[in-house]
């Protein structure tokens, strides 16, 4: 090669293709730096969530384990005597703003006539009986009547048809209110 024959223009064009591919090589080496720091990050998180999953785990299963300890209510006949109150049919109208009649099981968040004609048919005619049965009874009554009844979930039944036997017409509706379906 003549080095003779170069002008200074060669020279310079070199020295700045020098120059950017030392400016990229440096960019490009912090931006690999980067992705390092972001990889030691993303392990970091990784074992921050490993940690996380497993004290969850933990206290799922501890309310598993609690749940099984706490005793469930219910309304069954060997519960202490239903405390007797006389039908009140005014105080009924007052709190829920219709006429109620003696007994009539409708006046429970989820049942209907239908269900009524079941339960009526094996012997709970009133909110006193139906507040001693067991809710395991009310779902063998449901389950009688077929697959179309399997929606319902009786298991807030006994116990507000025990507020209506004992008149607490005004804590049944805000109950009623609160639990929409009859769910508890």
């Amino acid at each position: 090669m003549n080095f003779e024959n170069l002008d200074s223009w060669h020279w310079i064009v070199t020295a700045l293709i020098g120059l950017i591919a030392l400016f990229l090589g440096y960019y490009w080496g912090i931006a690999n730096k980067e992705v390092l720091n972001n990889k030691d990050e993303l392990r970091l998180y990784q074992d921050k969530n490993a940690k996380l999953e497993a004290a969850l785990a933990e206290c799922i299963k501890k309310l598993a384990d609690d749940a099984k300890k706490v005793p469930v209510l219910s309304f069954s006949p060997s519960e202490a005597a239903l405390s007797a109150v006389a039908f009140n049919p005014v105080a009924a109208k007052a709190a829920f703003g219709k006429t109620i009649k003696e007994n009539d099981l409708k006046v429970v968040e989820g049942i209907g006539p239908k269900i009524e004609g079941m339960f009526r048919d094996t012997g709970i005619e009133t909110w006193q009986k139906l507040a001693q049965t067991n809710v395991a009874n009310c779902q063998k009554i449901l389950d009688s009547g077929g697959t179309r009844y399997k929606i319902h979930d009786p298991s807030s039944w006994p116990m507000q048809a025990k507020m209506c036997y004992e008149g607490k017409w005004t804590a049944l509706l805000r109950w009623q209110e609160k639990h929409k379906a009859g769910k508890l």
